[in-house]
C-alpha cells in the first residue's frame, strides 16, 4: 500500500464539478481581477468570523507583509515572533524592512512559549506575531494581556489553523490582524498560491484594501505606499464553492488524528503524539509526532511506501539566510532539540482508514524491529537544555 503525504488529485476528483464549474464561471465572466468572486469569498470567508472584513491576497507571506503594514512596521522596528514556523512568517517581516527577534516555544504544543515574550520587548518593538503551528493556537490570552499592556499590536499567522479556537474564540477574531495562507496542501487550500486578511474595524480593512492595489484609493489615485498582492479571480472561485466544506473537512483531520493517537498509545514511551492545549480546538493541518530516531522512523516509513515530512529541520534562526540576526546554537533550546526529533504523517481528509490504519502499523513494526533500544521520550525543560549547550 502506498500512503502519499499529500493527495491533491484525489480530492480534486472528489469535487470536480464543482471546481471546473467555479473555474468555467469565471472564465466566461471576462473578469479576472478584483472582481465578484473576490467580493463574494471575502464577505463568506468574514462571515466565518462571525463579524469583520476580508481581503484576498495573494499569498500567505504577502498576507502577513500586508498585517504588518496596515499597523505600519517598517524599517528600523522589531517584530517579535518564532522561529519554529515556515521561513515565509519571516520573509514577510523582512519584507516590511523589520527585523525579526524570536522567543522559544512550548515543550508541548510547539507554539510560542508566552512567558518569554516580555524579555524580548525592546523600545523598537513594533508587534507581536504569534505562530498558530500545526492546527491550533498560542495561548492567547496572557499574550493579548502582555500585548495592551505594551500598546502591541497582536497579529496571528493563520496559515495552519483556519477555523481552529481558542476558548471558543475563532484564530483571527483575537488579534488586531489575522492572516491566512491558501496555499493547496492548508485546511482550505486554493489550486495555487492565495492568502487573506482578517480585520476586525473597518479602517483596518480600507487601508489594506489600499495596500494590496498599489496603495490606491480609487483607480491611478495612490494615497499610501502598496504593492500588487490580488487573490485572482479564479482562485476565489474556487476557494469560495470550497468554504463550504472547511468544517467537515476539519472534523475529519481531527478523526484522523484521534485514530493515529490511538493506534499509538501503547508507543507512549517512544513516540511523543500531538498534545492539545486544554483551551483549543486543534484542527490538525499536520500530525506531528516526536521520536528519537526519527531519520530512521522516517526512512522505514518511506521504504514501505509512506511518504513524510519534517516541518521544519532548521528554525529560521539557524538558516544561512538570517544568520545576520546573529543567533548561536543553544541560543533557542526547546525550538533546536525538538526540530531534531519531529515527524509530519500524512493527515488530509482523503486518507482511507485502511491507510491510517497502515501508517500505526508500519510505525509498530519499526519499533518492534529495531534492535537498539530507543530512549524514552522526554522533554526536558527549557532551564535544563539551556544548561546543557552551554
Amino acid at each position: 500500500m502506498k500512503v502519499l503525504f499529500g493527495d491533491f488529485k484525489t480530492h480534486y476528483n472528489q469535487y470536480k464539478n464543482q471546481i471546473d464549474q467555479a473555474v468555467h464561471r469565471v472564465l466566461e465572466s471576462g473578469q479576472y481581477i478584483l472582481g465578484n468572486e473576490l467580493e463574494n469569498f471575502e464577505k463568506a470567508f468574514a462571515v466565518l468570523h462571525g463579524q469583520g472584513y476580508a481581503i484576498g491576497c495573494a499569498s500567505g507571506t504577502e498576507a502577513v507583509y500586508l498585517a504588518l503594514a496596515a499597523c505600519d512596521v517598517s524599517n528600523g522596528d522589531e517584530v517579535i515572533t518564532v522561529a519554529h514556523t515556515a521561513v515565509p512568517t519571516i520573509s514577510a517581516i523582512s519584507m516590511t524592512g523589520a527585523t525579526p527577534v524570536f522567543v522559544d516555544i512550548d515543550t508541548d504544543t510547539y507554539v510560542m512559549n508566552i512567558n518569554q515574550i516580555e524579555a524580548a520587548i525592546g523600545p523598537k518593538t513594533k508587534a507581536i506575531v504569534p505562530v498558530h503551528l500545526y492546527g491550533q493556537m498560542v495561548d492567547m490570552q496572557p499574550l493579548l494581556k502582555l500585548a495592551a499592556k505594551h500598546k502591541l499590536p497582536v497579529i496571528e499567522d493563520i496559515a495552519q489553523a483556519t477555523a481552529a479556537t481558542y476558548k471558543g474564540a475563532i484564530a483571527g477574531t483575537l488579534g488586531e490582524l489575522g492572516a491566512y495562507s491558501f496555499y493547496p496542501s492548508k485546511n482550505i487550500g486554493a489550486f495555487g498560491d492565495g492568502g487573506a486578511v482578517f480585520a476586525k474595524s473597518k479602517e483596518r480593512f480600507e487601508k489594506l484594501l489600499m495596500l494590496r492595489n498599489y496603495g490606491q484609493s480609487k483607480r491611478y489615485h495612490h494615497d499610501i505606499v502598496g504593492i500588487n498582492s490580488r487573490l485572482d479571480e479564479i482562485q476565489a472561485a474556487i476557494l469560495q464553492c470550497r468554504l463550504p466544506y472547511l468544517k467537515q473537512w476539519n472534523s475529519r483531520r481531527q478523526e484522523i488524528a484521534q485514530k493515529y493517537i490511538a493506534g499509538f498509545k501503547d508507543l507512549t514511551n517512544v513516540l511523543k503524539a500531538p498534545t492539545t492545549h486544554p483551551d483549543n480546538e486543534h484542527v490538525f493541518h499536520l500530525f506531528v509526532i516526536q521520536v528519537e530516531e526519527r531519520d530512521q522512523l522516517q526512512a522505514h516509513l518511506l521504504e514501505k511506501g509512506i511518504q513524510t515530512l519534517i516541518h521544519y529541520p532548521t528554525p529560521a534562526h539557524m538558516q544561512k539566510a538570517y544568520s545576520y540576526l546573529g543567533y548561536k546554537p543553544g541560543t533557542l533550546p526547546v525550538t533546536e532539540h525538538i526540530t531534531k526529533r519531529i515527524l509530519s504523517l500524512p493527515m488530509y481528509p482523503e486518507l482511507t482508514d485502511e491507510q491510517i490504519d497502515f501508517v500505526i502499523e508500519v510505525t509498530h513494526q519499526f519499533f518492534a524491529q529495531n534492535k537498539k533500544p530507543l530512549q524514552t521520550v522526554n522533554i526536558v525543560s527549557p532551564v535544563i537544555l539551556e544548561q546543557s549547550l552551554s
